[in-house]
């Protein structure tokens, strides 16, 4: 049974912590980006963009809503050949006039003299003005558009007007049986049936389609319009399955609306064989298999198969072999912890390790068939690039670990005469199998893999040439693919290596996407990944040994393309961490002469408190204020803060002052332990060494460096003993007493799921031991027995709750 209670075994209330303390939490990082939740090697469009806006993205229905092909230029080109015009000129009067103009366009007469002077002189309206036919239709249509395109609002819905829908609907039926032009038939005849659709009146719409669409001759994309308007008429008047039949046929037939009819044939919620029953070609039967195997994001090799065995020239084959290599990826491709990118592991169904080989197993046994299949495409050349069948069998393999049947499978390829998003791939492959050397963590020839580096980092800069928007994501696969080698297989092979120094230029460079940076300052051009680990990882020895690289960026070998990019950066983020790295160490006159190469401008990292009114919101320290109990945290005004550079000078002082002045060695000494204390995730100077702060960091153990200091209170913990060791004052012998006994506590650290948030499970193991660990603190006892009768101890047992429960035997 869980219960709340307040812990009284730690020296604050720990709800005060979480909802009235600082709210710096960086340990979920950013928000999660639809198209780079997984790492991918393999391009999801590789082989070409004709159905890549069903590429796997787990986390989206569809991995883009665009469609391929634009309606608007379509019907433009069909009318500029019919009328024998300029289909720019048709596009502007029909999509790109505004509204003013709009409305004179449906009043048109045929008098050019009164449209504006732009437009008299354009081609189509030119054509309108000496085909008395063409107009009459051009004014119908502008004269039902009003009716069709209500603009949608869920929180201010505005009803078709049915009625008026009707009318026009009967109008363009009439309109269309007396035209003898087919081209304009066919369309007064779209009208219409649009018309009866809309107005919900689905037996006049689908009788519409029947009689004058459905068996028109005519060669236009208008036919395909209208079978997605009959496909769903079909679907209100009660046949599901046929209605997700034929939205297949639009499907196919209609790229400017494939991702409409692909949602649209879903919504009936019809099953694969109920679609099926109406097909009458192998063509209709693999678009149907292909449809749903766009819409599986499990694996599916059935889809993949049936496809192939009814058409195995079609694109769909490639597009749906790449869907199932992109599922793999994101179920055999571990990413690694100092650059996680992947969230599946929040909703991990099981942390059992038997659980996760039996599912690795399964996925195992599905490569193995992806690549039978792929083996089989390439060997059978029915589809038009067996080399992608090929080419995946050796990427499916360098996953499997089977370098020796990777290579060979590459071997078989000339990546010169690939077309060139397969060369692209090939060339990505075969760094992947170069670097398998790297990744295993065995020395190796770095420079073997520079000139695929350098191409790489062109093909990123290319695209991020044309990229719009910085969330515009979609498009960036080779940004992503140069990220994710340096990132999850340099970096991490070079800390295998000891060389956590390279790691960290890896990491940067994986991050730097362009040629030309629009700020250059390190941290902002960092991901969250890779500040975490320079500020968490790096201490004084892999900064210098960075500095060194700095000075190594005129060569030509991956040191300097790594050291090249480091250097594009300003260096004040570099030595302010560099000097807080010395700040760590507590090397303090090395920290000093860091903190003198940053910028005077230069404004250092400060919390805030987002509960705090808004004046109050920054969070300012000084580490020389003395406590006794650590919360609410004691925090100062910005005219009493201390920064970096400034704490730094002071310690220096304060170490020296210990050696020459040895009478009062012993206050030097406690006045530099407090300061450490502070700069502890239970001070209020914690940013002094830190760059985060998290509600977590309270039951997590010890993993970095600093953490000796940040969480185990350990040089605090020396310098107090050295402090009280040197001094003969009992009521100053006290102070140090007390806090030790907190440094003690700091040192005890429940990593459990039982506690948390302020809740425990008093039945659990590992509290017990944490509460019996607490109250056998021998500094609380030898403070009881040795100087209970001091000043400073009768203050500390009324402030202190702890201090007083453990006296009153509570």
């Amino acid at each position: 049974m869980k219960t709340f209670k307040k812990l009284l075994l730690i020296f604050s209330v720990f709800l005060i912590t979480f909802f009235g303390e600082i709210a710096i939490n960086f340990a979920c990082g950013g928000e999660v980006d639809p198209y780079d939740y997984y790492i991918s090697y393999f391009h999801n469009n590789v082989e070409g963009d004709e159905y890549s806006s069903f590429a796997f993205n787990q986390m989206q229905y569809l991995n883009s809503e665009d469609e391929r092909e634009d309606e608007t230029e379509i019907n433009s080109k069909e009318w500029a050949k019919y009328l024998d015009v300029k289909a720019e000129d048709v596009h502007k009067v029909m999509y790109e006039t505004d509204s003013a103009t709009s409305v004179k366009l449906a009043n048109y007469k045929g008098q050019i003299s009164e449209l504006p002077d732009s437009l008299q002189k354009n081609s189509f309206i030119q054509s309108l003005s000496k085909q008395k036919n063409v107009l009459k239709y051009y004014l119908f249509a502008k004269n039902c558009e009003p009716y069709a395109n209500v603009d949608f609002n869920l929180w201010d819905p505005k009803p078709r007007d049915s009625v008026a829908m009707d009318v026009k609907a009967k109008e363009a039926l009439s309109l269309t049986e007396s035209e003898k032009d087919s081209f304009l038939k066919l369309r007064y005849a779209y009208q219409a049936q649009r018309m009866f659709h809309y107005a919900g009146l689905h037996n006049d719409s689908k009788t519409t389609y029947d009689k004058f669409i459905g068996g028109s001759k005519e060669n236009s994309a208008v036919k395909g319009w209208a079978l997605a308007l009959y496909a769903g008429s079909i679907r209100r008047l009660g046949n599901p399955e046929e209605s997700a039949y034929l939205f297949s046929k639009v499907f196919a037939s209609s790229p400017e609306r494939r991702v409409q009819a692909y949602k649209n044939y879903y919504y009936n919620s019809a099953p694969v064989n109920g679609a099926l029953k109406y097909a009458k070609s192998s063509n209709e039967k693999a678009n149907i298999w292909a449809i749903n195997g766009f819409g599986n994001p499990e694996s599916n090799v059935e889809s993949l198969n049936k496809v192939y065995q009814y058409e195995p020239k079609s694109l769909l084959n490639g597009a749906l072999l790449v869907r199932e290599v992109n599922k793999l990826e994101q179920a055999l491709i571990a990413d690694n912890d100092i650059a996680k990118i992947s969230f599946n592991y929040y909703f991990s169904d099981s942390n059992n390790p038997k659980y996760k080989d039996s599912i690795k197993n399964i996925n195992l046994k599905h490569l193995n068939e992806i690549r039978n299949f792929a083996v089989k495409l390439a060997s059978e050349k029915k589809y038009p690039q067996p080399e992608l069948g090929t080419l995946t069998a050796a990427y499916l393999s360098w996953i499997e670990n089977k370098d020796f049947l990777a290579s060979n499978y590459l071997a078989i390829l000339n990546p010169d005469k690939l077309p060139e998003r397969l060369r692209d791939q090939y060339r990505i492959t075969d760094l992947l199998l170069k670097a398998k050397n790297i990744k295993k963590g065995n020395p190796f020839n770095e420079n073997d893999l520079l000139p695929t580096l350098k191409w790489l980092d062109e093909k990123r800069f290319e695209e991020n040439k044309t990229q719009v928007n910085d969330w515009d994501n979609e498009d960036k696969r080779f940004s992503r693919t140069t990220r994710n080698f340096y990132q999850q297989i340099l970096a991490p092979s070079y800390l295998k290596l000891g060389d956590t120094a390279k790691a960290a230029l890896a990491m940067v460079k994986g991050d730097l996407e362009s040629k030309i940076l629009k700020e250059n300052s390190l941290f902002q051009n960092m991901s969250y990944q890779t500040k975490v680990f320079w500020q968490q990882y790096l201490t004084p020895k892999s900064m210098q040994r960075i500095a060194v690289y700095k000075t190594k960026a005129s060569g030509n070998d991956v040191t300097a393309l790594l050291a090249k990019a480091l250097n594009q950066l300003k260096n004040d983020d570099f030595y302010e961490l560099y000097g807080t790295t010395y700040l760590r160490t507590h090397q303090y006159d090395k920290a000093v002469q860091m903190f003198a190469k940053v910028s005077s401008t230069y404004t250092y990292f400060t919390p805030e408190n987002w509960y705090a009114q808004e004046e109050n919101t920054k969070l300012y320290a000084n580490p020389f204020v003395q406590t006794i109990n650590d919360y609410p945290k004691k925090y100062v005004t910005s005219k009493t803060s201390i920064t970096k550079r400034s704490f730094a000078i002071e310690m220096l002082h304060l170490q020296k002052l210990s050696v020459s002045d040895k009478k009062n060695a012993s206050l030097y000494y406690y006045k530099m332990a407090n300061a450490v204390y502070q700069t502890g995730y239970f001070g209020n100077s914690w940013f002094l060494i830190s760059y985060d702060w998290s509600s977590y960091d309270n039951y997590s153990l010890p993993k970095y460096g600093y953490d000796v200091d940040y969480k185990k209170a350990q040089t605090a913990k020396a310098w107090y003993l050295k402090a009280r060791a040197l001094s003969t004052n009992a009521d100053f012998k006290a102070k140090c007493t007390f806090m030790l006994a907190k440094c003690a506590q700091k040192q005890i650290i429940m990593n459990s799921q039982s506690l948390s948030f302020g809740y425990y499970d008093k039945d659990d193991v590992k509290y017990k031991d944490f509460i019996r660990a607490n109250y056998n603190n021998p500094y609380f006892k030898e403070l009881r027995l040795k100087y209970s009768k001091t000043l400073f101890y009768q203050t500390a047992s009324t402030e202190c709750s702890y201090l007083g429960d453990f006296i009153a035997g509570k």
